[in-house]
């Protein structure tokens, strides 16, 4: 079943149905309980009747038993004798005798009228003890069914006891709960098409921005227009906040399209001009050989290979690529990245180092962030860059100024952005693709740190690269 509001009409009716079999399981069982003990109080007051003239004294014969046939009544002795019975009593089970004619009279002792006159024994008394109940079976005057018996027992004056057997019908009460079940078996089924279809509406209803949405994304993929967007119901419920994600999904998709499209062209520009410079070089070197620059043909292809370089660290921190955790002493780090530009920087670099500066993650990257800010340095500084590392409040502090003309404010953020160059008549030759920054952020950023610019005291840029330090308990990992 692989509709969605299939399945909710159909859970709800299961749910519904368990609940009303059970509840209605519950209202028979209270019903037939409370009918019970009704028919076991009037069994009861029946044998309470009768058993109050059994301590009166009065005869057997002459006891007044009830001719109803919804209370046939058995007065037994001690020894098991039926002294008294309902005159229409045919047959009985479950009392307190099978049999349904009395004893003859003569059988049992009887009580001399005049002597209980003459010394006035005085009046028995009836059990107050619970009656006994038991279910059974009688017939009346032609008429079977099922009864209730009370047992009650009596004293005699004469300290003889017997035993009163009341019935009351119990067909009352298998009437009433016959009916209540038929009522609760016509009405089950016709109210649980009602809970069916009202779910199927209400899920139908609620759905319904669903399926706009649904559509809406298979017109989209159908399409690649990201820069369409679904439609949201503004209910403020699951659905509209689901309709608001999907949009910021798509928003960001859309925005992450547009920068690899922009990425894409702005590296197929940035790497036609080097392979085209190469390419013409080696033709003129092909066809006159003693005219072929060797030195410019080794220089484009070491941009060619630093560009390529670039492109493909970009790609590998798009991917997700995560930083080592490493125990990376950057103060050598710094003096030793320094050392080894010293014979091809054009200024020399000021090192103020402070010892012991370590923090984690990959040397390499860290070493590619300082290199790409040196390069910016030494590209935009006048006479001087001062590279400078500190330990502050728990982080590492890590700074390249130089005194050339500076950042503007306003571009002080996307200078950090993927082939941005802030001077666009600059040549390509001496201000670089413009991805030095945007990868020295990335990498920044990977490593749980910041990187931002500012101006330096003497009025150029100053670049900061903050990063925790790393804690003392920390064991080191390679």
């Amino acid at each position: 079943m692989r509709s969605v509001r299939a399945r909710a009409a159909l859970g709800a009716t299961a749910v519904v149905a368990v609940a009303l079999v059970a509840a209605g399981l519950a209202v028979l069982l209270v019903l037939a309980t409370k009918l019970t003990d009704q028919t076991d109080l009037r069994a009861e007051v029946a044998a309470q009747e009768v058993a109050s003239q059994v301590a009166l004294g009065t005869a057997y014969e002459k006891l007044e038993l009830p001719d109803k046939e919804d209370n046939p009544v058995q007065v037994v002795t001690s020894e098991g004798q039926l002294v008294a019975v309902s005159k229409k009593l045919e047959a009985i089970s479950g009392a307190g005798s099978p049999r349904v004619k009395p004893v003859a009279v003569g059988a049992v002792p009887a009580e001399d009228d005049d002597a209980d006159d003459a010394d006035d024994p005085g009046r028995g008394e009836v059990s107050r003890d619970e009656p006994r109940m038991s279910t059974g079976s009688a017939t009346v005057d032609g008429d079977e069914g099922e009864y209730r018996f009370a047992a009650v027992e009596a004293t005699r004056p004469d300290g003889r006891t017997v035993t009163v057997y009341a019935g009351a019908p119990l067909s009352g009460e298998r009437e009433a709960v016959g009916t209540v079940r038929d009522a609760m078996l016509t009405g089950l089924p016709v109210l649980l098409v009602v809970v069916a279809g009202v779910t199927w509406l209400v899920t139908r209803r609620a759905l319904r921005p669903v399926e706009g949405i649904r559509r809406e994304m298979a017109a989209i993929t159908a399409s690649a227009d990201l820069s369409r967007r679904v439609p949201a119901p503004g209910t403020g419920d699951e659905v509209d906040r689901l309709a608001v994600t999907t949009n910021e999904t798509l928003a960001a998709l859309e925005a992450s399209v547009d920068r690899q499209r922009r990425f894409v062209a702005d590296a197929s520009h940035e790497l036609r001009s080097p392979i085209a410079s190469l390419r013409t070089q080696l033709e003129v070197g092909a066809a006159h050989p003693e005219l072929l620059d060797l030195e410019g043909a080794v220089e484009d292809t070491v941009r060619l290979q630093d560009l390529a370089a670039d492109l493909l660290l970009l790609a590998r921190l798009d991917a997700g690529e995560k930083p080592g955790a490493a125990r990376v002493d950057l103060s050598a780090l710094v003096r030793r990245e320094v050392a080894q530009r010293a014979d091809r920087d054009r200024i020399p670099v000021a090192v103020e180092v402070a010892d012991g500066v370590e923090v984690a993650g990959s040397r390499g990257q860290l070493g590619r962030i300082l290199g790409n800010l040196l390069d910016n340095a030494q590209r935009h500084a006048a006479g001087s860059v001062t590279v400078t590392l500190r330990a502050e409040a728990g982080r590492a502090v890590l700074e390249v100024a130089d005194d050339g003309a500076g950042v503007p404010e306003a571009e002080r953020e996307r200078i950090f952005e993927r082939f941005v160059r802030l001077d666009d008549a600059r040549s390509r030759d001496e201000g670089g693709a413009g991805l030095g920054l945007a990868i020295a952020r990335d990498v920044a950023h990977r490593h749980g740190g910041t990187l931002t610019v500012g101006r330096a005291p003497g009025g150029g840029a100053r670049f900061a690269l903050v990063l925790e330090l790393l804690r003392t308990d920390r064991s080191d990992a390679d």
